[in-house]
């Protein structure tokens, strides 16, 4: 196989703000070709700040190991999969943007799109919620008016959390998303779910600490809304830790080090009896449709990456009210620009 590689900085429609004050104002990514013979694979990593990643880092990483990326031979992604976690162990952002590539690549080797290579059906597919990034609660519904849509997920995390929401619900009646960012106490949670349930909220992402399994413990005995895990479930090893603590856990490719672990990880959480929810890291058009070939298994999914960026680097994916449309070509189904 041959490498090929190119940064990618696009830049937000709106400051993208989440608890504890996180702002991005463009979002670095990664994008990773391989190549062999006709057939060219394409993948995506964001470079995300609080993950301690950046693309520099991805790049140099590569660069150090390219000729051990390349000589592979490729017959299977899960195989490579497991070839790339060795040789890149502290770089899981690195491995899925590889990951990706290798099934896409894979997929046009066997003239068929992912989903149909994994037994599904394109049938019974979630709508994506669109995300509201914390700011002034003016700015917050005004993001909201100019982008009518059947879901949201509001980021909270503020001491005006129940005021935002109660402003929010003012002007729309569909149903919302929290996610928290692990931005509160287990008390601050107890007090605020039940207002919330009451404001239509249908779920809420990492409400707590990753860390505080006691508190979550306690949410998940109370809560009357789903808890989903996100920060507490990073990688295929934390679906049991998350069972009896959370109702789904939300999946995220880069996080878990791509599409091969996520595989594994959706299997695991259904053996267990819990949901499964697929989010982004603000990816663009190559990494969200790496996340809809996933949408036949999934029960939620976040990824309005495209949506909340300009620019892209391929086409391949429409957004109508939420439903999302693919082309059904093989691999990732995308059209590099």
């Amino acid at each position: 196989m041959k490498l090929y590689y190119r940064q990618q900085n696009l830049p937000f429609e709106y400051p993208f703000t989440i608890s504890n004050g996180r702002t991005k104002t463009h979002q670095p990514a990664l994008i990773v070709a391989l190549e062999l013979g006709p057939f060219t694979g394409v993948g995506e990593a964001p470079a995300i700040v609080y993950y301690n990643v950046s693309v520099e880092q991805m790049i140099a990483d590569l660069e150090s190991k390219r000729s051990l990326v390349e000589k592979f031979a490729l017959t299977d992604p899960e195989r490579y999969w497991h070839y790339l976690h060795h040789l890149f162990p502290d770089n899981p952002f690195l491995v899925c943007a590889l990951d990706m590539a290798a099934w896409d690549l894979y997929g046009k080797m066997k003239g068929k799109p992912l989903f149909e290579l994994w037994h599904t059906q394109w049938e019974n597919t979630p709508v994506t919620d669109y995300t509201i990034g914390i700011d002034t609660i003016e700015k917050m519904v005004a993001k909201m008016q100019a982008k009518p849509w059947p879901v949201y997920k509001i980021k909270l995390g503020t001491e005006e959390d129940l005021a935002i929401m109660q402003a929010l619900r003012k002007h729309t009646d569909v149903p919302f998303r929290i996610d928290a960012n692990a931005g509160w106490t287990t008390e601050e949670a107890l007090e605020k779910i039940p207002q919330l349930a009451q404001l239509g909220v249908e779920l809420i992402e990492q409400p707590l600490a990753k860390d505080n399994w006691e508190g979550m413990k306690t949410l998940y005995e109370k809560s009357t809304l789903p808890l989903f895990a996100d920060e507490s479930c990073v990688s295929e090893h934390d679906v049991k830790k998350c069972h009896g603590h959370f109702h789904g856990i939300n999946i995220k490719l880069t996080k878990c080090s791509g599409i091969t672990p996520a595989l594994r990880m959706i299997k695991e959480a259904r053996t267990l009896g819990m949901q499964v929810m697929m989010g982004s890291m603000n990816e663009g058009t190559i990494g969200s449709a790496a996340i809809a070939q996933f949408l036949p298994q999934i029960d939620q999914v976040d990824m309005d990456g495209p949506l909340l960026l300009y620019e892209d680097s391929a086409t391949g994916i429409t957004f109508d009210y939420g439903k999302i449309t693919i082309t059904g070509k093989p691999g990732l189904g995308i059209t590099l620009i």
